[in-house]
């Protein structure tokens, strides 16, 4: 317990890089938290971090405190929202990571009903794909992270797997609007708005393409799912993305699933860090998104047009 403090100095040291900066946001002075790092490595008896010409650096010692200093923060965190349900109180932190294609509904919806029934239970959500968001998990910068395909890490842990088609997004002008469903070949016959290489989007879609003789028109290509939606209202264009990452309530936007002969369903994941104990209104919430998106009870965004 007495070391709870200076490990909150520690995390945020290794958070930021700087001395500097993290003095500024613990709103304490530079030569008192350099005091603090430097009593604490005296106690632990090695340094803990890198003294870089431009700032701080955990060293091999020190990544593995902060393994150590995360779960003894979440377990005291744990023991608090504990404490305060003993007299009625919900409350709590949780921390989040998700790709884009999450933030129009999905997490909204489910966080707005969490604290419907805990309102004293605060979120922050770090938008982060692919490969950044599972960083989020190692370095400790998230508690959950809800990702499109993510990379297999064997230090995360999958406690939660969907499997969602690729959709076709475009104005319900398009000609391929009429369809129901539609194939790849169909799609590449008109201009692409192309999600780029940090979207696990795009790397289905190469995978889909591989060996194929099909020349693309790709106008633009963004890391942004928001400006890609927007682009293909502008042009005959058509962009890609799951179907629950599209504002069903646009009515000029048409989302139409992929003939799953061409583009396999991509892999939804909620996953934590392996072995990590979670905060107790992390757990909680945890536990009701997998109960409400488990085996595809989930009822699909109706779409217009």
């Amino acid at each position: 317990m007495k070391h709870l403090q200076v490990f909150r100095c520690i995390a945020d040291i290794a958070r930021r890089g700087s001395i500097r900066r993290s003095a500024e946001h613990l709103h304490i002075t530079p030569s008192a938290l350099t005091r603090k790092i430097q009593e604490f490595e005296e106690e632990f008896g090695t340094p803990i971090f890198e003294r870089l010409p431009r700032g701080m650096r955990l060293n091999a010692a020190g990544e593995l405190l902060m393994r150590h200093i995360q779960d003894q923060l979440a377990d005291f965190e744990r023991l608090c929202s504990q404490v305060a349900d003993l007299s009625g109180i919900r409350r709590g932190h949780v921390s989040l990571a998700c790709s884009q294609a999450f933030t129009d509904s999905v997490l909204p919806d489910e966080i707005a009903a969490y604290r419907a029934q805990f309102p004293q239970v605060s979120f922050s959500v770090a938008v982060r794909d692919h490969a950044e968001g599972v960083k989020t998990l190692v370095n400790f910068e998230a508690d959950l992270a809800l990702l499109l395909d993510p990379p297999l890490v064997c230090d995360l842990e999958e406690l939660l797997v969907m499997r969602h088609p690729l959709c076709a997004v475009m104005s319900a002008a398009h000609p391929l609007a009429q369809h129901n469903r539609v194939r790849l070949r169909d799609c590449c016959e008109f201009p692409l708005a192309m999600p780029d290489q940090s979207l696990a989007i795009r790397a289905l879609f190469d995978k889909a393409l591989y060996g194929r003789q099909v020349e693309l028109d790709v106008p633009v290509e963004s890391g942004s799912l928001e400006f890609l939606r927007a682009y293909v209202l502008r042009d005959n264009a058509i962009t890609f993305q799951i179907q629950h990452g599209v504002p069903c309530a646009d009515e000029r936007i048409c989302v139409r699933p992929i003939d799953t002969r061409d583009i396999a369903p991509i892999r939804v994941v909620l996953s934590k860090l392996k072995g990590r104990s979670l905060p107790l209104a992390t757990e909680r919430f945890a536990a009701l998104f997998c109960e409400h998106w488990a085996d595809g009870n989930r009822p699909p965004e109706s779409n217009k047009s």
